[in-house]
């Protein structure tokens, strides 16, 4: 994991060196710059897999590249290769690959990344599928720049640009989508769909199992964590993850009232993780709110609200651990949120679910890698893994829809039952500040402290964007105050708002 900046087709040091250091807090262990006959490439390192010898920007004849992310299936394709690696990093796989497949090597990678390959006089860029990794870019005075994330560029331009997931880039084909990520809905019979066999339970669960064990590949001296909140999906993850690390640690953090922490002590004692618990007050919240909104880069209220202790998370995590897994997507694809529990056609709730889940990149994704990255902490997502995101889509929707007498999610609790206690395994679905126990505090504190005069002023940013509420306009303000006008209002994701009545 790490942070990566560039510029094409000239060199820029002084420019990459001062994207760089925007970007220190990705990449700790060491920083390093490139520079090529057809541009310059910087990389902030967090050491994970062959500490020793994976330095970046790393070169391969005349072929360079930096590479954020970590590619879980490397060593398999490492035996594809036509001669031997110098190294035992997944970065020198890649370089590798598209020496030999050109474009095409990004779809044989199993992982997340944003990467970028200067080849004698051409750039080559490329993301994940769902953008679990950051990459933006930048046009500025003929120069192409890029970077991961926004604050490595605004300070050059204002015209900054989300690289969109699932593609790859080069100037002479511009964008290419890589990726059909579109998920058809599967065939729905109108009348009474067969429930799930044990076989599809199991299935399920052996997938997820898969996605889990990959996901805890690091070097020897690497601590590989868990968040655990005590809810399903984080439980679920640790679980999994217990049956392949004899010592693992796990991690939770909330208020003094907060619902999670006794939850999440309860799943750690039955799994056996040493457990670490962090307790923050409503004053750590408002002290923290420019730290978290300055690496989130956003203002979207709800992003903000789950950001918090998932802040306190990271930091706490990050004296102990180097990687960290966590339970992102699993409500993208099984139904876990409240406003789906209403919707009783299985088609608008499978593209409900698409749409969301491929929305990810700039919500709860960046929430995850700018939260984990503000400590230099790797977050993993291995319901997001691309295995267990066909296997859900390819599920009948009719399987997802809420039936009474079970919470969100039924067909994710039965499919892992066996693995949780019984009570933890029906705990209703919470939202991370909720379980927390801070949800409604900064909206009641941004109520008593912003007039409805000021909000009525105010709220209009742009010419298409809106804030919501006095809330996000308390978190607007305290953007434009890190970020003056450097960053447009436009490139900030924004949760998805819908009504119930839209998906029946």
């Amino acid at each position: 994991m790490c942070g990566i900046v560039g510029t094409y087709p000239e060199e820029d040091a002084s420019s990459i060196r001062r994207g760089l250091k925007k970007l220190k807090h990705r990449g700790p262990d060491e920083q390093a710059l490139a520079q090529t006959p057809s541009g310059t490439l910087g990389h902030s390192r967090l050491a994970i897999i062959d500490v020793a010898d994976g330095q970046q920007p790393m070169a391969y004849g005349d072929t360079w590249i930096v590479f954020n992310g970590e590619i879980y299936n490397y060593r398999e394709l490492q035996d594809t290769l036509g001669e031997p690696t110098e190294t035992d990093s997944d970065t020198e796989v890649i370089l590798k690959l598209y020496a030999e497949y050109g474009p095409d090597a990004v779809g044989m990678l199993d992982g997340m990344f944003a990467l970028a390959i200067i080849r004698e006089d051409s750039l080559f860029l490329a993301r994940d599928p769902l953008g679990i990794k950051p990459l933006y870019y930048a046009t500025h005075e003929g120069q192409l720049y890029f970077a991961s994330e926004i604050k490595g560029l605004a300070w050059l331009t204002q015209e900054i640009n989300e690289f969109p997931p699932g593609c790859w880039w080069d100037p002479e084909s511009g964008f290419h989508k890589y990726n059909h990520t579109e998920k058809p809905c599967p065939p729905i019979v109108m009348e009474r769909w067969p429930r799930p066999t044990r076989s599809d339970l199991d299935g399920i669960q052996q997938t997820l199992r898969e996605a889990v064990h990959k996901r805890l590949v690091a070097d020897d001296v690497v601590n590989v964590g868990v968040a655990l909140s005590g809810g399903l999906d984080s439980s679920i993850v640790a679980a999994l993850a217990r049956e392949r690390r004899a010592n693992l640690d796990s991690f939770v953090v909330g208020m003094p009232n907060s619902e999670d922490i006794p939850a999440s002590q309860q799943v750690a004692e039955f799994l056996g993780t040493r457990h670490h618990v962090y307790v923050y007050t409503f004053e750590e919240m408002i002290q923290a709110l420019p730290e978290v909104i300055y690496y989130l880069e956003s203002f979207d209220a709800p992003l903000i609200r789950s950001s918090i202790p998932n802040y306190f998370l990271a930091r706490l995590a990050s004296q102990h651990v180097k990687v960290i897994l966590t339970g992102e997507g699993a409500d993208e694809l099984f139904a876990g949120y409240e406003y789906l529990r209403p919707v009783s056609n299985p088609g608008k709730l499978h593209r409900e679910l698409w749409r969301i889940t491929s929305g990810l990149h700039n919500t709860n994704l960046q929430r995850a890698d700018r939260m984990s990255m503000a400590f230099g902490l790797e977050a993993r997502v291995p319901f997001l893994d691309d295995q267990v995101v066909d296997l859900a889509f390819n599920l009948p929707p009719q399987w997802k829809l809420h039936e009474p007498g079970w919470p969100e999610k039924e067909l994710l609790r039965r499919a892992t039952a066996g693995l949780l206690p019984a009570n933890i395994v029906k705990r209703p679905k919470q939202k991370f500040s909720d379980g927390a126990g801070s949800i409604n505090l900064l909206a009641e504190y941004a109520n008593l402290t912003i007039s409805d005069r000021a909000f009525a002023q105010e709220r209009q940013i742009g010419d298409s964007s809106t804030l919501r509420t006095k809330e996000e306009l308390m978190y607007f303000r305290i953007f434009k105050e890190i970020f003056g006008q450097d960053i447009p209002a436009e490139i900030v994701g924004r949760t998805r708002s819908v009504t119930r009545d839209e998906l029946n």
